[in-house]
């Protein structure tokens, strides 16, 4: 049986870049956010969502927005809550899914499951290890600022909607600190996975 080691972290803390780190040595990459993606495409919950709230959702293309999705739960806790009950259960079944299917593979080291709201969703279950990646808030807001335009109260109001990070990180078993380079990341993965003994 492989490991399964779940990334959590704060927003922008730069969770994907330790997921790259892990995928070169090995590990078979499980995106929770990809799956959101697939999740708002499918019929169902695509129907669920215009019935909730209108076809003001949808993009150009038809499809679900996501920031407009996104501008109307995260301003709300009920309608965030509501988008969750919606999507959640479709993203656990494709985690099990792709463990599943990664386990068969005899070429897989391990498994890397990445999922911003792991520990709220429930999906650490599934986990053998979960390392939280750390890096300061400036930083984070720097990062947020140059990928996504966000300033300072944004971060806050998508941070409202997580557990708070000194819990998340009291629940891991290992802190890797992405505040520089993608190679000094590299090197606490290493030694993380070697004293893991996954590698």
């Amino acid at each position: 049986m492989l490991s399964t080691l779940g990334i959590i972290g704060g927003i922008g803390s730069g969770k994907s870049v330790v997921a790259d780190a892990m995928q070169a040595f090995g590990g078979h990459l499980i995106a929770a956010d990809q799956l959101g993606h697939e999740a708002l495409q499918q019929a169902d919950i695509k129907a669920q969502l215009v019935k909730r709230w209108g076809k003001q959702i949808l993009g150009e293309n038809g499809e679900p927005n996501r920031k407009r999705i996104g501008a109307i739960v995260f301003t709300d806790p009920k309608e965030r809550r509501t988008l969750e009950a919606m999507v959640f259960p479709y993203i656990e079944n494709r985690i099990a899914d792709e463990i599943a299917a990664a386990q068969s593979r005899p070429e897989e080291k391990f498994i890397i499951l990445d999922a911003a709201i792991m520990l709220e969703a429930g999906w650490d279950q599934q986990c053998d290890h979960i390392v939280f990646v750390e890096a300061p808030r400036e930083v984070r807001l720097a990062r947020l600022k140059e990928k996504r335009g966000w300033d300072e109260a944004e971060l806050a109001r998508r941070e409202a909607a997580q557990m708070p990070l000194d819990k998340k990180k009291r629940r891991a078993d290992a802190v890797i600190v992405n505040d520089e380079s993608p190679v000094k990341v590299a090197g606490q993965v290493q030694r993380l996975l070697l004293q893991w003994r996954m590698i």
